[in-house]
């Protein structure tokens, strides 16, 4: 089997780190070198730092905050926003990414995914999905609705629809469909966000991750929701997650990584030290 890696997401908005709920209402967080140190520390598996308005904004990422990032810590580290081309790839890379990821440009044109793997290698190559429920309640037979539980996931038939733009924009792409066309185009990897799920702290979206996780072979790591350990755990083992990814609960040290990972471990979810 093997290990389960907690991986801190850095959103990156004009050189800091910001937090919102639900894509919105953002508030500043901190420095992004500073915070990337703490969680070296911390013994985080992976880092993954997003310029969330690069792409709305039609900008480029800044690549002085990534290259300092990439001075200052030396786990992996994924970056995404604004990413348009193989040059803007070559650019990260050579600023001391390992990993990028592509949202908005590998939607508006999906052979870019298959070009940067031929390139660079589908192991650096992550296709971030930022997915939405086309209707969030459950449709029970007497013709009632109740909200989802976590035993109900596995059954349900329910649509989740990408965004681009950093989650202003609509695209009417199936995410489940998507998400196995981007692992058809080349990509080693894929960052799933729940839009729904983001920054309430109520838990990953199980259903929408194992739609996606029972579609595709290639790794997942589920973003958007942890609020508490069990989080972790259920997202982990019952949706199938190769990692599980948050922000705000380890920015402001609700949680720390290796509170996380020591209650994964006596789970009996295999974690790296």
């Amino acid at each position: 089997m093997l290990t389960k890696r907690i991986i801190p997401c850095l959103d990156v908005k004009d050189g800091r780190v910001v937090k919102g709920v639900k894509f919105l209402n953002l508030k500043d967080a901190g420095d992004p070198v500073i915070i990337a140190k703490r969680y070296e520390e911390e013994q985080a598996d992976e880092l993954v730092f997003l310029d969330i308005t690069a792409s709305a904004e039609n900008r480029n990422i800044i690549l002085d905050v990534v290259r300092r990032t990439a001075e200052n810590v030396f786990m992996p580290l994924t970056v995404g926003g604004g990413i348009r081309a193989i040059a803007d790839i070559r650019a990260l890379l050579n600023a001391g990414a390992d990993k990028v990821s592509i949202n908005t440009a590998a939607v508006k044109r999906p052979a870019l995914i298959k070009e940067a793997a031929d390139k660079f290698g589908s192991q650096c190559i992550v296709v971030a999905i930022d997915a939405k429920r086309v209707n969030s309640q459950w449709p029970m037979a007497n013709g009632q609705t109740k909200k989802l539980s976590t035993i109900d996931y596995r059954l349900s038939t329910k649509k989740w629809e990408v965004y681009i733009n950093g989650g202003r924009t609509p695209t009417g792409l199936d995410a489940v469909k998507w998400a196995k066309k981007a692992e058809a185009s080349g990509a080693g990897e894929i960052l799933l966000t729940s839009m729904d799920a983001d920054g309430t702290k109520n838990g990953y979206d199980l259903e929408l991750t194992n739609a996606i996780t029972t579609a595709v072979n290639i790794p997942l790591i589920a973003s958007g929701g942890a609020g508490k350990k069990e989080d972790f755990y259920t997202v982990l083992t019952e949706a199938g997650a190769d990692a599980a990814l948050a922000a705000s609960l380890f920015h402001y040290q609700e949680l720390r990584i290796k509170e996380v990972k020591s209650y994964l471990q006596k789970k009996g979810v295999l974690v790296r030290w």
